[in-house]
């Protein structure tokens, strides 16, 4: 039984090689609409999916995720993209400094987080951390983003999932209602969140 998972990894490869190369990372950071919509803008990010994640009920869902956070699973190419690359973009796309929701999202469910896998997820988001204290000014313990051990991952049910493209008018509403860029550009500055990393 223990030559089987190494065959089956090797297939996988083999069937499809862009799998040898991708990589997955769970984040919190808000309403789960904005920051997958954020996050699918860049280069190297195959996928994108909203999610439930960090706590212990089983199943949750929408009108019931009580211990989760909203989350977002990232996918992307490593070799497109770095994790440390995916981080400082991330941080760039919430408020580092409320640790108590995100924008007009308040309470657990909105709070930030990194979850990471390993030691080297936790290692590259602790530098993450320690880049953005330094770029906005503020000592880290200003900096309010929790790191957490990576859980199970709930999909969220099929109607949050590309919500800001199959709901456009409706998602710019809420966001700029919640005044997510509005806070954004005053904390990053205006061009802050645009790199080279944009898909054009």
């Amino acid at each position: 039984m223990k030559y089987f998972l190494p065959l089956i990894i090797a297939l996988s490869i083999l069937i499809n090689p862009a799998n040898a190369f991708a990589g997955e990372m769970l984040l919190a950071g808000g309403c789960f609409w904005c920051l997958e919509h954020d996050l699918e803008s860049l280069k190297g990010i195959n996928f994108v999916q909203s999610g439930y994640s960090g706590g212990d009920l089983q199943n949750p869902s929408y009108e019931n995720h009580e211990g989760h956070q909203e989350v977002v699973l990232v996918n992307y190419d490593s070799q497109l993209v770095s994790l440390p690359e995916i981080l400082r973009l991330y941080l760039r796309n919430i408020d580092p400094l409320d640790g108590k929701g995100q924008f007009c999202d308040r309470g657990d469910s909105y709070r930030p987080v990194i979850f990471y896998k390993d030691s080297t997820e936790k290692s590259d988001a602790e530098n993450a951390l320690i880049s953005a204290s330094n770029e906005l000014k503020v000592p880290l313990e200003k900096i309010s983003v929790e790191l957490k051990s990576k859980g199970q991952f709930w999909l969220a049910e099929d109607y949050h999932q590309d919500f800001a493209e199959r709901n456009e008018l409706k998602y710019k509403f809420y966001r700029f209602s919640c005044g997510r860029d509005q806070r954004l550009d005053k904390l990053w500055g205006d061009n802050a969140r645009s790199t080279n990393l944009w898909v054009e």
